[in-house]
């Protein structure tokens, strides 16, 4: 069954100033066949997933039934297990804490965690580790998710008895990424220590709830059982239950349960950090840290993109960052995601920032994350010219740096502009002349009336339409109180 919003439902009072286009009609239909076919596929039982776009959820869908013996169908209300995914808010309360002077990023993890201190690394030469550590998986712990997955069952006590005893390590703290839920555990453990609250309670009361979601949070069992989904695995050619499992001191890299109406609106929240810009803050935590969200720890991988996902071949630059992977791609630009994998259970999200645009989907399958159709939807939707970047505000000394480049344009004359002391060392003025008549010898007439481009509040790009062709430019200030240019450029795009 499916079942789908017939309007969009608006996340957040207030939104950001510049807007991403809602997808067309046309656009997702695309999309839900996308994930249709690959939940048939890949034998998923229930699937919602979701669009989010400028604060809005403009689209979401369920497929399958919550449960194979009551065969309710999957609802935007019904309630998944999200895995790993729940490591973002680990990550943004702990930036919450360091904005209250209450952790710091770079202080030695047993600091907070007493039961850290002794630890021995693997060399002499080893430093300790660092809260920052844990939050990008570089304390030198190794890949656990064979092993972290279980261990959400364990009590506080139990916990601290493990973290006493000493855990082996992989390598130094420092050297590269190797993701650790026992990493982001510990992390819960710093979060309840500092706040002398439940880390699973700190979350909820100071990320979850003012933000609206009320269905949100770790106890699976106090949830509504009419709306959970439960969880299955694939084997022998049917759907065999998973025991659930009850939320314990491994929470904070995988317990949460969400809907997908809840989920829309953490997605809305991030989102709406971007672009940087004057105006109050609306959400629990300061647009400018949750951007930090992206600060990755430079263990930058590079590898093709899944085939599998369509398009042209494209190679990607990948780190980690606070609770998020942060990706290149030559397609979307900046992609920031997670996955999520837990028996019973499978989700990803992905967020466009610079589109305002975010994806996500939750599964009832044994790891059965949906990263594959969702960053197939994603193609999709670029495909179909749905996922523009926004443009961001032109800075009024921007502004004027782009008025002396029209100037210097009409008149060729380059002293008609305020000058960075490099500009006529970089070309003398006959030369700047040169240029630009060359460049109107092109292109004939150019009215020069299109407005800049904003790649920062300090630099823009500029198209003109001219008599015989096109100019392409840019401009950029120097990084000096008064208005000057240490860049400009003049090119002939003539078909």
């Amino acid at each position: 069954m499916i079942v789908s919003r017939a309007a969009a439902v608006a996340l957040l009072a207030a939104s950001p100033p510049v807007h991403a286009a809602v997808p067309s009609p046309a656009a997702l239909a695309e999309v839900d066949k996308i994930f249709a076919e690959w939940q048939l596929a890949a034998h998923v039982p229930g699937l919602v997933y979701g669009i989010v776009v400028d604060g809005r959820l403009v689209h979401v869908r369920g497929l399958g039934v919550q449960d194979v013996e009551t065969r309710l169908p999957v609802t935007p209300d019904t309630l998944f297990r999200i895995a790993s995914m729940s490591k973002a808010f680990t990550a943004l309360a702990i930036l919450k804490l360091r904005d209250e002077g209450k952790v710091s990023l770079d202080a030695p993890a047993e600091l907070y965690v007493p039961e850290l201190r002794g630890w021995k690394g693997p060399t002499s030469d080893s430093p300790r580790i660092t809260v920052r550590n844990l939050l990008t998986h570089s304390a030198g712990f190794v890949e656990d998710n064979p092993w972290g997955d279980r261990q959400q069952v364990l009590t506080e006590p139990e916990f601290s008895a493990l973290l006493k005893a000493g855990v082996p390590v992989a390598r130094a703290p420092g050297l590269t990424m190797e993701y650790s839920n026992l990493g982001y555990a510990t992390l819960g453990r710093v979060i309840s220590n500092v706040s002398r609250v439940r880390y699973q309670d700190y979350v909820v009361r100071n990320l979850m709830r003012p933000l609206g979601m009320t269905s949100t949070g770790y106890d699976v069992f106090a949830s509504p059982r009419a709306r959970r989904a439960i969880g299955y695995r694939w084997q022998d050619n049917g759907w065999q239950r998973e025991p659930d499992m009850k939320d314990g001191a491994f929470g904070a890299m995988g317990g949460v349960e969400t809907s997908a109406n809840d989920y829309a609106r953490w997605v809305a929240f991030l989102l709406s950090a971007w672009p940087a810009r004057d105006g109050p803050d609306q959400g629990p935590v300061p647009r400018g840290t949750v951007r930090q969200i992206v600060t990755g720890s430079n263990f930058v991988v590079a590898a093709m993109r899944n085939p599998a996902a369509g398009g042209t071949p494209c190679r990607q630059a990948r780190t980690y960052a606070m609770g998020w992977s942060v990706t290149d791609d030559c397609d979307l630009g900046t992609i920031v995601s997670h996955s999520g994998g837990y028996p019973g259970y499978g989700s990803n999200v992905l967020l466009l920032p610079n589109k305002g645009v975010g994806m996500f989907a939750f599964s009832s399958k044994t790891y059965g994350g949906a990263s594959l159709p969702n960053l197939r939807a994603a193609l999709s939707l670029a495909k179909n010219g749905a996922l523009a970047d926004r443009l961001l505000p032109t800075d009024a000394g921007l502004a004027s740096a782009y008025d002396a480049a029209r100037a210097v344009w009409r008149s060729g004359d380059i002293a008609s502009a305020p000058l960075a002391n490099n500009m006529l060392m970089d070309h003398d003025a006959a030369g700047w002349r040169k240029l630009v008549d060359e460049v109107k010898a092109d292109v004939g007439n150019c009215a020069a009336t299109e407005p800049v481009t904003p790649v920062s509040a300090m630099e823009g790009k500029f198209r003109w339409i001219c008599e015989r062709g096109r100019v392409v430019g840019r401009v950029q200030r120097a990084p000096a109180p008064s208005i000057t240019l240490q860049a400009l450029e003049f090119a002939a795009d003539v078909p």
